[in-house]
């Protein structure tokens, strides 16, 4: 009786959600929550798709033969995974999701800075992505996500202008972003809600925002000299015009490798916020873990020669980059010693999103120690070009982000929708992500150790490679199932899943003092800060989670 009551109550009172039902309502809608939601179907929808392309290179490579595709059209879809995942998942999906939703309650605003910029960047997120689907549809694109010249420039017959076009537009879109971002947190920050006070999940969209305006013009300048060079032949980059291949390689990694930090910097926002909550403790050394972002982003910009380090560049010029590639593991270490020492110090509850925050320390660890044997000269030409990196990358970028994609859907999913979702269930999907993932790319850290170059369609030249490529193709099922239960538990709780109360988790920061959902705009009084972030009691907390969790019947 008292639930329905309250059901009833709350349906009634207006939030972001009700304010207005029609299509063009969200489609023309300047609320930062709403234009946060359109992201999160956009980006879900990439998702999948990238995941379906991926499916078909995994069951490929079962066989050293093939079992599907010739080899065009084996470079075709993994083409389209690489394209689709890096530029429409893995760059956007957190800092257009979570950064949209929680920059301006997080700060204390009512809005970001340019709300009619913020739709601006979904419309151009869009039609960037369209390009690549029809690119993709119309023939594809079969020179991998590098975009290496001189075969993009000058030798391909696929799709290469259409979907560079669709990079180049989604440029765009992230800076318009980032210029949002940035302008919101020096800006409009609520009374009280000083530097130091700031979340970590602030700093880290802070530093990737400054990566993305200080990078993103140098690659869609590179990708337009190819489209130029492609078209009218103006030679830049192909030797048979009087350009330089490698001049492309040093422009396109100036740029992706910070990008690199531009998927996981928000991540590791997303991590402390977790790990601070579910160990109801204040973040150990708060100061080092906001500086090391910016620590990494500066770095970030300085380490891009390590991935040509069989190119024509110097020796010397190869010892800076492997010294200074060692030195950015630096701040990431310290975001993990901290992390660790806050859980130590804390006291742990492993509800999901604190399951998936400790899967990705554990993917994070493996995929940042053996980035050290990419940093050294010595043992990077050994591996360089084979399986050992696609698994490196892997672990670093997909587990790292997508683990805290997932977590902070959790997380903030009774935030966002108003809705709980089944914790238990959630819980073990969690774990069957970690064991999914690991069984899928750790069999590639070995392969690639053994010599199977990536990208390669055939390997009947030696076929000791393929038991691992079974065993990577059996995990990838498993990770599968982890990807496509939370879609159908998730959109169940929104017709089923119990009512979420303002604070579920009993968390600190000034998203959970409102409304779930909030109100359209946001807050009905500015707020006013007078303590820290993290400021947990952990004794005192404990006892209003567990009451919390009791009155979702929980275990």
């Amino acid at each position: 009786m008292s639930e329905v009551s309250t059901h009833s109550a709350t349906t009634e009172k207006v939030n972001y959600l009700n304010v207005s039902h029609t299509l063009k309502s969200w489609l023309l809608t300047k609320d930062h929550k709403r234009i946060a939601m359109l992201y999160l179907i956009s980006v879900t929808f990439f998702f999948f798709l990238g995941s379906l392309a991926a499916s078909m290179v995994r069951i490929e490579l079962t066989s050293p033969r093939g079992l599907l595709m010739a080899s065009e059209t084996y470079n075709k879809m993994f083409t389209a995974h690489g394209v689709i995942m890096i530029f429409f998942f893995l760059l956007v999906a957190i800092p257009a999701v979570f950064g949209n939703f929680l920059v301006p309650l997080m700060v204390g605003a009512r809005d970001l800075a340019f709300p009619r910029l913020n739709l601006l960047s979904w419309y151009l997120f869009m039609i960037a992505g369209l390009f690549g689907l029809v690119a993709m549809m119309w023939g594809g694109v079969d020179t991998g996500w590098t975009f290496y010249t001189p075969l993009s420039s000058m030798y391909s017959n696929s799709q290469v202008t259409m979907v560079l076009v669709g990079a180049f537009i989604a440029g765009f879109s992230s800076i318009a972003t980032a210029v949002n971002f940035i302008a919101t947190i020096h800006k409009m920050r609520a009374p009280g809600m000083t530097w130091w006070r700031l979340p970590l999940f602030i700093w880290g969209h802070y530093a990737t925002s400054l990566i993305i305006l200080l990078g993103t013009p140098v690659v869609a300048i590179t990708l337009l000299l190819v489209v130029l060079e492609r078209t009218i032949h103006l030679g830049v980059f192909s030797p048979e015009l009087g350009g330089d291949p490698v001049l492309f390689q040093h422009m396109f990694w100036f740029y992706s490798h910070p990008a690199v930090y531009i998927m996981i910097l928000p991540a590791m926002g997303v991590i402390s916020e977790i790990i601070s909550c579910f160990s109801r403790s204040r973040i150990f050394g708060y100061r080092f873990v906001a500086m090391s972002s910016l620590g990494i982003a500066g770095l970030g910009f300085l380490v891009w020669g390590h991935h040509m380090f069989i190119s024509s560049q110097s020796m010397y010029q190869g010892v800076f980059f492997s010294l200074v590639s060692f030195l950015v593991a630096v701040p990431s270490a310290i975001k993990v010693f901290n992390w660790s020492f806050t859980m130590i110090k804390g006291s742990i509850w492993l509800s999901a999103p604190m399951v998936y925050a400790i899967g990705f320390l554990g993917l994070f660890v493996i995929g940042g120690l053996t980035g050290l044997y990419l940093a050294s000269l010595a043992t990077d030409v050994h591996l360089t070009g084979t399986y050992f990196i696609v698994a490196h990358f892997h672990y670093v970028m997909v587990g790292g982000t997508v683990l805290a994609f997932l977590g902070a859907l959790h997380f903030w999913w009774p935030k966002m929708t108003g809705r709980m979702y089944p914790e238990t269930l959630a819980k073990y999907n969690a774990v069957v992500v970690f064991l999914g993932f690991n069984l899928t790319f750790f069999p590639q850290f070995i392969a690639g150790y053994m010599g199977m170059p990536r990208r390669y369609h055939y390997y009947y030249f030696n076929t000791d490679f393929q038991i691992w490529q079974i065993a990577s193709t059996l995990g990838s099922s498993v990770l599968a199932v982890g990807f496509i239960l939370p879609a159908f538990y998730l959109l169940k709780s929104l017709k089923s899943g119990k009512l979420a109360p303002p604070n579920p988790w009993g968390a600190k920061g000034l998203e959970w003092e409102t409304d779930s959902p909030p109100d359209p705009h946001n807050f009905h009084e500015i707020p006013v800060i007078t303590g820290d972030a993290y400021d947990y009691d952990a004794e005192a907390d404990e006892r209003v989670y567990e009451r919390e969790r009791a009155a979702r019947g929980e275990d």
